[in-house]
């Protein structure tokens, strides 16, 4: 019997962006049926015009060249007629379609190929149906176009292209094709929230900005063409903002035909709170909008007293949903949408605590390890899936290639398996080994990056030439976490040759970046984090640092950029200035997160200062084009500080065998209330305060250290426990 392998078809179309295949075979009815499928690009199949599964553009986004996903489908249940249609609609998605911010096509073949092989059992008999097959054959696309970008133009009575026969695929197969546990799917609806008419345009607004798809209903359409467009904002005349979107289109045609059946996009998704739609008068349920993510079970929730803190909590959850759509993506609405590791790592422990997110990580991780063999230096590139072969290039990207250690040893302490890190121990032993060599006799690795990336006030430009304080705490923290991973999997070599590394870049980095009065050489706030969080050990010279630290805080609020303010709120809280932490949290001004909520936001912006304090949208250039995103999620890892902090939730051993709580109390907050359902159980914290006494309610599954804001501890074993505290004045 063929394989998956055997059984590629293609056509032999000229390529051209956007264009769809679509293969149809007829197979009789069945007592039992499987469908196994997977495509170089993205598939939609259905049997009998009704859907096959629920995964959503599918078979998933891995790195093509060594690594594809296959899904199996148990179709019983829709070959119910004596002759069935199947028919599989083939995208370019990831595979050839236009991608990356540079727009381009093509990246790792010059068309899309599917292959499936059905397996019938009639009950007399087992037959087997492939996409191989001289009986399957080629039927007209509805679809004109389809891209991730642009959107779909849909045509429900067929697009009028020619219709090119199938053919074998010649292209390169993945050497590895094998089923994954994690997909997207189309999640919850999301209403409309207000309707407003502009002369022949009318925008509908969802109240929240999210990555989701619209469906369309053609029973309520009064035109023969809707198109809708998608944005995250409006412009001050209330039309839809869209120049955040760059080349994207973003839009969806569709055109009516004599089905009624509804439309939803197969091959797009978009990042949007707004519509624009145009062509048809707006009836209720025309249009319906849905959210999309990769699927996971929620495991955290956060409520307070203070709305402006829970809305806050609520836009960096939506930021976890809105990018974690295959992978961990650094937006979804322009021409980017890609896995961003820097963005994926500082926001990884946040994410563990929202949802259930190990199968999501050892999923990227794996398209890590499969990216960083064909790597010619055995880096770990800052986008991943990689576009192919490369070195480490002219921006070596530190913190960004660091995803590859920093997130298995979260996922061991989050999750209590050591499975993710000895899946990844090459794989970091790799990326380590080369950046000694980067560092050679300097024991330090010093070149152009973009360090603490969006920082205020820090251009790229500074960022190129005074990274190094920022860059190299990476390395750092690389090298203690591979001295821990290498004990615990015991490889004292290893163990050995880490930890004398360690001792010498630390060395270095002390003598490079920091004075002995504790300024650093590089005097700004994330340089000052980072040395404080990866790499000086405690002393006198960490204090020194700290005071300076709490000193530029006080006269300069928040300065910090993507990773030196995933380290701010907890590195205050965790040495003495609790109330400063807060302080920076609630802070309205410019930079800081209420400053976004005061401006409505409902997701967590990619800068600071994405609406300036007169309203105008910031277009300034960094990187050669606009770069303004509403829907970013690194600035979000402040959900870290909810989670561990303000309600307490810590583990004190891996997977929260035991935990620590302590519950850090702010009168601002009124009160709070708070659960995380851990692999051990689940975890409840709710606190209030009324006249200067905290009331503190806590639940723990395991047996927990509880240490109250008057720094009175107890030890107490796994139950419910209620405690009053009077607060320091």
């Amino acid at each position: 019997m063929k394989t998956l392998k055997e059984c590629f078809i293609s056509t032999e179309r000229p390529y051209q962006e956007g264009t769809v295949e679509v293969f149809e075979q007829t197979v009789p009815a069945a007592r039992r049926a499987t469908l196994s499928i997977t495509a170089l690009g993205v598939y939609e199949a259905r049997i009998n015009g009704k859907k096959v599964g629920d995964r959503f553009l599918a078979p998933g986004y891995t790195y093509y060249p060594l690594d594809l996903h296959t899904q199996t489908y148990n179709v019983t249940g829709l070959l119910t007629k004596p002759d069935n249609t199947l028919r599989v609609a083939l995208g370019q998605g990831w595979y050839c379609g236009r991608f990356t911010c540079e727009n381009k096509t093509q990246i790792y073949g010059e068309r899309p190929a599917v292959s499936w092989i059905l397996t019938v059992e009639t009950g007399t008999e087992t037959r087997v149906f492939t996409s191989a097959d001289s009986t399957v054959q080629a039927v007209e696309s509805p679809w004109r176009s389809a891209s991730l970008y642009d959107g779909e133009e849909y045509c429900a009575d067929g697009a009028g292209l020619p219709v090119l026969p199938p053919v074998p695929f010649t292209g390169n197969i993945p050497e590895t094709l094998e089923p994954c546990d994690t997909c997207v799917k189309v999640q919850e609806e999301m209403p409309v929230q207000s309707v407003t008419r502009c002369g022949d345009r009318v925008i509908l607004d969802f109240g929240q900005n999210f990555a989701g798809i619209i469906e369309i209903d053609p029973t309520k359409m009064k035109g023969g063409t809707l198109t809708v467009r998608h944005g995250e904002r409006l412009n001050g005349d209330s039309s839809l903002y869209t120049n955040n979107l760059r080349t994207a289109k973003a839009t969806i045609t569709y055109h009516k035909g004599s089905s009624n059946e509804k439309y939803r996009p197969a091959f797009t998704y978009m990042g949007f709170r707004y519509v624009e739609l145009t062509g048809c008068d707006y009836l209720p349920g025309l249009v319906t909008a849905y959210a999309v993510h990769t699927d996971m079970e929620r495991t955290g929730w956060f409520a307070s007293d203070n709305k402006k803190v829970e809305r806050l909590y609520l836009n960096q959850l939506w930021g976890q949903r809105s990018n974690y759509v295959e992978v961990p993506t650094d937006c979804p609405q322009r021409d980017e949408r890609q896995g961003y590791t820097g963005d994926g790592q500082v926001y990884a422990r946040t994410g563990m605590y929202n949802y259930d997110t190990e199968a999501f990580w050892r999923k990227f991780l794996k398209d890590i390890r499969y990216s960083q063999r064909e790597n010619t230096e055995g880096y770990v590139a800052p986008t991943i899936p990689a576009q192919g072969p490369a070195g480490v290039g002219f921006i070596n990207m530190l913190g960004w290639a660091n995803c590859d250690t920093i997130v298995p040893e979260q996922l061991y302490w989050q999750y209590g398996d050591d499975t993710p890190l000895k899946e990844q121990y090459d794989s970091m032993k790799t990326l380590v080994e080369c950046e000694i060599r980067h560092m050679g006799e300097q024991n330090l690795w010093l070149g152009p990056n973009l360090g603490d990336w969006l920082a205020p006030g820090r251009d790229i430009r500074f960022m190129a030439m005074h990274n190094g304080p920022v860059s190299n705490s990476f390395i750092v923290n690389d090298l203690r976490i591979m001295v821990w991973a290498a004990r615990h999997l015991n490889r004292p070599e290893d163990e050995a040759r880490y930890a004398d590394q360690l001792q010498k870049t630390r060395a270095a980095y002390e003598k490079a970046f920091v004075n002995d009065d504790g300024t650093m050489t590089d005097d700004y706030q994330g340089a000052y984090v980072m040395a404080l969080a990866y790499v000086l050990e405690p002393g006198a010279l960490w204090d020194s640092v700290f005071e300076k630290l709490v000193e530029k805080l006080r006269a300069e609020g928040i300065g910090t950029g993507f990773f030196a303010t995933a380290q701010l709120l907890p590195l205050l809280a965790d040495h003495g200035q609790e109330k400063l932490a807060f302080d920076l949290l609630l802070q309205e001004n410019c930079p800081g997160w209420m400053y976004q909520v005061d401006r409505d936001a409902t997701t967590i912006w990619e800068r600071w200062d994405a609406v300036r304090p007169d309203g105008t949208v910031n277009e300034e250039d960094q990187n050669g084009s606009n770069m303004v995103s509403f829907n970013h999620y690194a600035f979000g890892a402040v959900g870290e500080f909810y989670y561990r902090y303000i309600l307490g939730i810590q583990p004190a051993e891996p997977g929260f065998a035991k935990a620590r709580i302590r519950p850090l109390v702010d009168e601002r907050l009124g009160g709070v209330r708070g659960r995380y359902n851990s692999r051990a159980g689940q975890f409840l914290v709710d606190w209030r305060v009324t006249d200067k006494t905290a009331a503190i309610s806590i639940q723990t599954p395991v047996p927990a250290q509880v240490i109250l804001p008057d720094e009175t501890e107890h030890s107490v074993p796994a139950g419910q426990y209620v405690y009053s505290c009077p607060l320091a004045t």
